[in-house]
Parts: C-alpha cells; structure tokens; sequence
C-alpha cells in the first residue's frame, strides 16, 4: 500500500474525509496523540526530512487548527473560540516540549506524551 498522500497532507483535506480514507490505526502512527484535553485532541504529523515549520495540529469534534510553535499562533484551519483558548493557553505553558517533541518526531523517534491542561 502507498501511503504518500499523507506526506502532504494539509489543514485544508477535512478530518471526515482523512478519516475515511485511511484506518484509524493509520493516523495515530503518522500523526502520533500528544495530549488530549476537555475534547480537544493535540497530534504533531510525523514525517522524516524537510516539513514545514514546527507546528502541531489541534482537533474538536469537526473543528481542526494548525498551530505554529515560536511563536504559538493560528496558522491554519479554526476551532470554537473557547477551546482555540485553551489549546493556545496549554501550548504556552508546554513550549519547549512541544518544541522538543517536534525534534524527536523529525529525527523519526518517538514523541513523548504532554501533560493535558487541568
């Protein structure tokens, strides 16, 4: 199976249709679950070599953003108000993981989980 369609993956193919076309088990390897807070899942992309810049990708429900991490700001897509608040208040508070996490994944290893925001 060739899975390069996920290498360029963007903000703008739909979370339904990303879903339908490739198994659940598919995308919690490319894009690996960082933390997951009040229905608002955190996932980075995970692709070896050039990407674009440090960024993660947020989600709830429907809803999905692309953040970037120096500075943490909306890059792409939207959520609800109140949960675009939340994701960029955890993302301020774990920076440099988030940062450090995008290393690893770059480098093709394993990120480490962030603590969800309480």
């Amino acid at each position: 199976m060739h899975f390069r369609p996920l290498l360029i993956w963007s903000v703008r193919v739909s979370q339904q249709r990303y879903r339908k076309s490739y198994p659940r088990s598919l995308i919690s390897v490319v894009m690996p679950e960082l933390s997951r807070f009040y229905g608002i899942i955190i996932r980075m992309y995970c692709e070896v070599g050039p990407h674009h810049s440090p960024h993660f990708h947020a989600y709830h429900g429907d809803d999905e953003a692309l953040y970037g991490l120096d500075p943490i700001e909306l890059l792409a897509g939207s959520l609800p108000r109140r949960q675009a608040r939340l994701v960029e208040a955890w993302a301020e508070l774990h920076q440099s993981e988030l940062v450090a996490d995008w290393g690893r994944l770059q480098a093709g290893s394993e990120p480490l989980p962030i603590e969800p925001l309480l």
